[in-house]
């Protein structure tokens, strides 16, 4: 038993990267790591968990362009999903696959061992890079996920109902809750005037 595992039925909480500015460190930091950086720029442009990202194979992605869709499997819900891959993520896999000798068959996320990266190492990843440009909070491989899903409703203004469909969430609240939307963005929304 680890001590430090949460107990059977508590969730642990981690945070999105708020800042548009911290997101640029992280990019900067991982320019020369094609596939970190890979890893940190479709995590953060899509709402796939990293249990589907590192799924990927080399085949699903190698001749897609911007936006073209990504057609995967859900690890956790078993459903298959279509993904819009936007430029950034096109540029940041043809950047990996340029700098190495991967084949179709390959997983896209590869580690130093060759085999497809594990969740407890992307959230090592995620950790070490929050650290590194000293950004304080909770931080793990579902940090990306919450990025995406943060900055699409701050950044983007894209509607919680559009969100939810997209998170395949059951309740507008788990959304909400997932999206970090703190008690007084809600009490200030009653102290608009008409």
């Amino acid at each position: 038993m680890n001590p430090n595992h949460p107990k059977k039925g508590s969730q642990t909480r981690v945070d999105p990267i708020k800042n548009l500015k911290d997101i640029k460190s992280i990019k900067k930091l991982l320019k020369d790591n094609p596939r970190n950086h890979a890893l940190f720029v479709m995590g953060i442009n899509t709402n796939l968990r990293a249990s589907d990202l590192v799924n990927i194979t080399v085949g699903q992605v190698r001749h897609l362009k911007s936006g073209e869709d990504l057609v995967l499997k859900e690890v956790k819900t078993g459903k298959s999903r279509r993904i819009t891959l936007n430029g950034a993520c096109v540029t940041a896999i043809q950047d990996l696959l340029e700098s190495s000798n991967l084949t179709d068959g390959d997983p896209l996320f590869k580690s130093r061992k060759g085999a497809k990266l594990i969740i407890p190492s992307v959230s090592r990843l995620v950790k070490s890079w929050c650290k590194q440009i000293n950004l304080k909070g909770n931080f793990a491989a579902h940090t990306l996920r919450k990025t995406w899903g943060y900055h699409q409703r701050v950044t983007f203004n894209t509607d919680i109902p559009t969100l939810m469909e997209c998170f395949n969430h059951s309740t507008q609240k788990q959304t909400l809750t997932y999206l970090c939307v703190q008690p007084e963005e809600i009490r200030g929304v009653y102290e608009n005037e008409l």
